[in-house]
């Protein structure tokens, strides 16, 4: 991890924990926040959290763009999520383990917070609508673990294709180059396919009209079609 801490006084810095989120503190709370604090900047593919290691903290992220990833044998991965600004990424570490149980990859630079875990526990035992707000945050992590195995498990590969590209592009609207910070093998980590059944397929859907292909680029035609294909798997 090449993450590199940012000071108030850097030109980098972004204005201190201003988040809906953080704004349920109490003045005090608020300020053990920004003790237990440091600001830092991934550069594009670095680590922010890595499957195993030891987990001393929990990451908020400020800007940029992110993917949640599960390491597997062989130098295989799977792909769980992307996370957007303004989400919390390492949550396991409070709740239940020591270590973190994925890694998360930089698709992009990105700013983010690094809060000690000790300190955000504190803060989920003590202030209940925070606390509820982070429970809703991990249950929603691992509801979206469980859908992606649903896919895995019970989908032929182009329902799972379709399930995949329908689930990127529900970001397009905040970052209309969301596919472009992919490449076709990402893509097909999300599917739990492999690169070249994913080039196969997605040549296939341009052909029968359901997507358009523009270099990394890739625009969703018939969105009630691809439905259709995610929902019968």
């Amino acid at each position: 991890m090449t993450m590199r801490t940012i000071l108030e006084t850097d030109q980098d810095y972004i204005c201190d924990i201003q988040a809906p989120c953080f704004q349920l503190l109490h003045p005090e709370e608020a300020a053990l926040v920004r003790s237990a604090k440091t600001q830092v900047l991934f550069r594009k593919e670095d680590n922010l959290t890595k499957q195993g290691a030891f987990a001393s903290y929990v990451l908020f992220l400020i800007s940029g763009w992110v993917k949640q990833y599960i390491e597997g044998d062989s130098n295989r991965s799977f792909n769980i999520r992307i996370f957007r600004p303004g989400e919390f990424i390492g949550l396991s570490a409070v709740f239940d383990k020591h270590t973190f149980s994925y890694s998360a990859l930089a698709l992009t630079e990105c700013q983010a917070i690094l809060i000690e875990k000790e300190a955000v526990s504190k803060l989920i035992r003590e202030n209940g609508e925070f606390g509820y707000l982070m429970m809703n945050r991990y249950t929603g992590l691992n509801n979206d673990l469980y859908q992606t195995l649903q896919k895995v498990l019970y989908k032929q590969m182009h329902g799972r294709l379709a399930a995949t590209l329908l689930y990127i592009d529900t970001f397009r609207a905040e970052n209309p180059e969301i596919f472009q910070l992919l490449s076709r093998k990402e893509i097909a980590d999300f599917t739990g396919i492999s690169t070249e059944s994913a080039i196969k397929l997605l040549k296939n859907f341009e052909k029968e009209g359901l997507i358009e292909l523009h270099e990394k680029d890739i625009r969703l035609i018939n969105l009630q079609a691809l439905t259709d294909i995610s929902r019968k798997g």
